[in-house]
């Protein structure tokens, strides 16, 4: 799994790349250039094209839920690619600027999906027994969603939380200060971090 983000990630920082490039030729007018450009790259732009869309679509199914967010993302996405390929294909600058601005802005969507999944504060004054109150914690804090009910889901590159060697500390670490794409949870009291922590090792094999 965490290879599979990886490997987006770097799709993802080529394809907007590769019209980052095109665009700055476009707009200067250098048409040759662009033109030569676009010839030399044009396998290699299929390919990260794909590869992109693939490694996108492989990663959605794994997601439980799709936010509202992760929904514009994928329209921007998907509505950014002929744009691209029309404006450029007929040198309209103004065609041009809009999939890559379109692209830019579905992550920027993406980030806040990801601040969006990280929730408010948590009421656990229902329960006093430590293993209830982690367990409210995990589900309000939208853990199930990547780490999933019994901690080895994997989704987004999660770790996998029965087989985790890492240290109460660290684990707080992480918690508290994220770790991408996983956001912070530095809004937990005390005692909620410590029954959280103790439930998640009643995960563990």
């Amino acid at each position: 799994m965490h290879n599979i983000v990886l490997a987006h990630r770097i799709l993802v920082s080529l394809f907007l790349l590769q019209y980052v490039i095109k665009l700055v030729l476009l707009l200067t007018n250098k048409k040759e250039q662009l033109a030569n450009y676009t010839k030399i790259t044009k396998i290699p732009e299929m390919l990260v094209s794909v590869g992109f869309l693939v490694t996108g679509g492989w990663l959605l199914m794994q997601m439980p839920d799709v936010g509202k967010f992760m929904i514009i993302k994928l329209v921007c996405v998907f509505a950014a690619i002929p744009l691209a390929i029309v404006g450029f294909k007929k040198g309209n600058k103004g065609l041009a600027v809009l999939p890559v601005a379109l692209i830019l802005g579905a992550y920027g969507l993406a980030e806040m999906n990801t601040k969006a999944m990280s929730g408010g504060k948590v009421d656990t004054s229902s329960t006093k027994d430590p293993l209830e109150v982690g367990k409210i914690v995990y589900q309000n804090k939208n853990c199930l969603m990547c780490h999933g009910a019994d901690g080895k889901s994997g989704v987004n590159g999660a770790k996998d939380l029965s087989i985790t060697t890492l240290s109460l500390d660290q684990q707080k670490a992480i918690i508290k200060n994220g770790k991408t794409p996983m956001p912070g949870y530095n809004d937990l009291t005390d005692e909620q971090m410590n029954d959280l922590l103790q439930y998640i090792g009643s995960l563990r094999k």
